[in-house]
């Protein structure tokens, strides 16, 4: 194994090592983690087109509340349905 030596904000490296200490890793573990999924993306990943880029993040769910709850929420308001 070979040492490599990168430079950032001191803000950026405290990040990083609570990142890393949350998650009971080490930064170079967790950086090497990083790099071998963005140099091998999962297969069968899809590429999102630059409408949904560019949607996303655009609204803000309620707190408290799921996904699930919230998509159920909206099919049982839709056809009309009560819990």
């Amino acid at each position: 194994m070979k040492k490599l030596t990168l430079t950032a904000d001191a803000e950026v490296i405290a990040q990083a090592h609570q990142v890393a200490a949350e998650t009971g890793t080490s930064v170079s573990s967790m950086f090497a983690r990083i790099v071998r999924l963005l140099a091998h993306p999962r297969k069968g990943a899809r590429h999102l087109g630059p409408l949904t880029r560019k949607a996303s993040g655009m609204i803000a769910l309620p707190a408290g509340k799921s996904e699930r709850q919230i998509l159920e929420d909206s099919l049982l308001e839709k056809y009309g349905l009560r819990r």
